[in-house]
C-alpha cells in the first residue's frame, strides 16, 4: 500500500512547524496502516480555497501517473475549503484508483465530500462576513482596512491594552512630495507615460521600489485607483469600493465594483497630501480626456469585451539589450516595453510582429534540430535511458525471485497449520511475510520498462511536423491546438539591434519538446524542460521593415 502525504497551512502568519506537524502525525498513522510513504506534498501560506497550489498540482501529476494508492492528510479542509474543488479532487484521485483518508474521518467517501464540503464552504463564508465587519470597525474609525498606499508609512506601536494596534499610517513626506509632483505635472498637460519616463530619469523608485509605469499613475478613475485617483490623498479614506471574487474557471480573484451605496466614506485629514485645487485640476482634466472624441471612439467599441487573439511569440520574445519582455505597439508591431514605456533601454526600434514569426517558425524548421546535433543526443540520451531502463528491469526480475522464494517459503508454514502447528510466533510470522508478499505483488502489478528507441530520421520527421503545425495557424478551427504546440517547442527568443542597425534573433529551445513534437510518446518520462539548445541567424534591418 503506498501512501502519498499532503500537509498545508493557509497563512503567512502560521509557522512552518505546522508543516512538520501534519507530516508526522501523518507518518505515524501510515505506519499503523501498515504503508510504505511514497511521497510528501506541502503548499505553505497558500489559501484553501484555490486549487491553484504547486504542492497539490504536483501531487494530481503524481496521482495521474499512479505513483501511490492513498493520499493521507490531517483533514479533508487541508486539501480544500471549496465544495466544488473538492468534489473535482475527489472524482479526479477516484478515476485513478487513489482513496481519499484523513486522521479525524479515516477514508473518505461521497457523503463526506458533500457535508465536510458543505461545512468548509459554510467556514470559508463566515470567515470572511467576519474579517469584513472587524474591517469595517477599523476603517470608520480612521485606520486603514488594508494594505498600503503609496505616499504613507505604516504606524507599529503597542496600545495601553498592551495589543498591537494596527491600522494606524503617517505621511511619508518623501513620498507625498513625488506625489505632488504628478499632481502638477498632470496638470501642466503631460502624459502619465511622459510623468514615469521623467520620474525614472531622476531615478525615483516608484511603488514597492520599482520603476515608474504611466498604469500606476493613470490607474482606473471609476474604481478609484493610481495615483491620479487615490482619494485617500485628499484625506477621505472609501472602503468596500470594490469587492473580490474568484474565477471559477482559472481560480484567480478578479475585482467587481460595488453600488456606491455600499461604500464606507471616512475623512482622515491628518492623511492629506494634496491639495483641493490641485485635485480637482486634475479630475477636470480627467474628465476632459475622457469626454474627447478619440477616448469615446474607443468606449463605443467596448474592445474589453473581445477576447484578444494569442499571438504566436506572446510572452516569449526578450530583448537583447536589456532582457526585459516585448510588448505590443499598436496592431501589428512589438517593442522592448523598458524602451516604449519607461525610456531605460536604449533599443527602441519596433518590429513588425508577422515578420518575426516566420523568422522564428524558420529557425525551428531549419536551424533548431540539425541533423548531426540531434544524431548526437540521440545516441547519448538512449544509452543512458536504455541503462536506467536495464536497472529497472533488473530489480523487477530480483523482485520476482524474491516474490517466488517467498510464496513458497508461505506455502510450507500453511502446510505447518494445516498439520496442526500453531504458535504465537508462527502467526506473526505468517501476517509478516503475507504483508511483504503483498508489497511484491503490488510492485511487481506495474507494468516493465519499455526500451526507448528513437526514430533514426527523427531531425526530418520533426521538421515536416513543425512545417504541418505551421501551415494549420492560417485555419482558424486548427489555429489554436497549432499554435499551443508551437509554442511548447519555444523558451524564449532573444532579439538584438547592434550598433550598426542589424537585427538577429537568438531561439531557446527544449530538445526533449521537440523529440517530443516529431515521436509522440517517446520521452514519456522526461522533463521536456531539461535540455536547451539554441538556434540564431542574423538579417539586414529591411527585413524587419525599421
Amino acid at each position: 500500500m503506498r501512501i502519498a502525504i499532503y500537509a498545508r497551512f493557509s497563512s503567512a502568519m502560521q509557522s512552518e512547524a505546522s508543516i512538520e506537524d501534519q507530516t508526522r502525525l501523518c507518518v505515524e498513522h501510515a505506519d499503523r496502516l501498515g504503508g510504505s510513504v511514497v511521497g510528501t506534498f506541502s503548499d505553505m501560506a497558500l489559501s484553501g480555497a484555490s486549487m491553484h497550489r504547486p504542492g497539490l498540482e504536483s501531487l494530481m501529476r503524481q496521482a495521474e501517473q499512479g505513483a501511490f494508492d492513498i493520499v493521507l492528510v490531517e483533514a479533508l479542509d487541508r486539501l480544500s475549503r471549496d465544495q466544488a474543488d473538492m468534489a473535482t479532487l475527489f472524482k479526479r484521485l477516484s478515476f485513478h484508483g487513489v482513496k481519499i483518508v484523513t486522521l479525524s474521518e479515516g477514508e473518505i467517501d461521497e457523503l463526506h465530500v458533500g457535508l465536510k464540503g458543505t461545512m468548509n464552504q459554510l467556514f470559508l463564508k463566515d470567515l470572511a462576513n467576519k474579517t469584513r465587519r472587524g474591517l469595517r470597525g477599523r476603517v470608520e474609525a480612521g485606520r486603514s482596512g488594508g494594505g498600503k498606499s503609496y505616499g504613507y508609512d505604516v504606524v507599529r506601536r503597542i496600545g495601553d491594552d498592551g495589543e498591537i494596534v494596527t491600522g494606524e499610517r503617517t505621511i511619508n513626506e518623501y513620498e507625498a512630495e513625488i506625489i505632488r509632483r504628478i499632481f502638477r505635472e498632470f496638470n501642466e498637460g503631460r502624459s502619465p507615460k511622459a510623468i514615469a519616463r521623467r520620474l525614472n530619469e531622476d531615478g525615483l523608485p516608484g511603488p514597492r521600489g520599482r520603476m515608474w509605469r504611466d498604469t500606476a499613475i493613470r490607474g482606473h478613475r471609476t474604481r478609484g485607483t493610481g495615483i491620479l485617483n487615490n482619494e485617500l490623498y485628499i484625506g477621505r479614506m472609501v472602503w468596500n469600493r470594490l469587492r473580490y471574487i474568484k474565477d471559477p474557471t482559472t481560480g484567480r480573484r478578479v475585482s467587481r465594483l460595488n453600488p456606491q451605496s455600499q461604500w464606507v466614506v471616512t475623512d482622515v485629514p491628518e492623511l492629506r497630501i494634496v491639495e483641493d485645487d490641485l485635485w480637482a485640476a486634475a479630475k477636470h482634466r480627467q474628465g476632459e480626456i475622457e469626454s474627447s472624441p478619440r477616448v469615446q471612439g474607443i468606449k463605443q467599441s467596448r474592445f474589453w469585451e473581445k477576447k484578444r487573439q494569442k499571438h504566436l511569440l506572446t510572452g516569449l520574445l526578450r530583448c537583447g539589450c536589456c532582457g526585459g519582455g516585448f510588448a505590443a505597439v499598436g496592431r501589428d508591431y512589438v517593442a522592448c516595453s523598458a524602451a516604449r514605456k519607461l525610456g531605460t533601454c536604449a533599443q527602441k526600434k519596433s518590429f513588425k510582429r508577422g515578420e518575426l514569426e516566420a523568422a522564428v517558425l524558420d529557425l525551428l524548421k531549419d536551424r533548431l534540430m540539425q541533423p548531426d546535433a540531434v544524431a548526437e543526443f540521440v545516441a547519448v540520451f538512449t544509452k543512458e535511458a536504455n541503462g536506467q531502463r536495464d536497472a529497472q528491469a533488473a530489480d523487477r526480475k530480483r523482485a520476482q525471485k524474491d516474490r517466488d522464494t517467498l510464496a513458497k517459503k508461505l506455502d510450507g508454514l500453511y502446510d505447518a497449520v494445516a498439520n496442526g502447528l500453531r504458535t504465537r510466533g508462527l502467526l506473526e510470522r505468517l501476517e509478516g511475510m503475507e504483508a511483504e508478499l503483498k508489497a511484491l505483488d503490488a510492485a511487481l502489478a506495474a507494468p516493465a520498462p519499455s526500451p526507448v528507441r528513437l526514430h533514426p530520421n527523427l531531425a526530418e520527421q520533426y521538421r515536416h511536423k513543425v512545417a504541418d503545425l505551421a501551415a494549420t495557424l492560417t485555419d482558424p478551427e486548427l489555429r489554436t491546438p497549432a499554435l499551443e504546440i508551437i509554442r511548447g517547442l519555444i523558451e524564449r527568443v532573444i532579439v538584438t539591434v547592434d550598433d550598426e542597425g542589424h537585427v538577429s534573433l537568438e531561439l531557446f529551445g527544449a530538445i526533449t519538446a521537440m523529440i517530443e513534437a516529431a515521436q509522440p510518446g517517446a520521452l514519456a518520462d522526461v522533463d521536456h524542460g531539461s535540455v536547451e539548445v539554441v538556434a540564431g541567424v542574423g538579417f539586414e534591418p529591411t527585413t524587419f521593415r525599421l
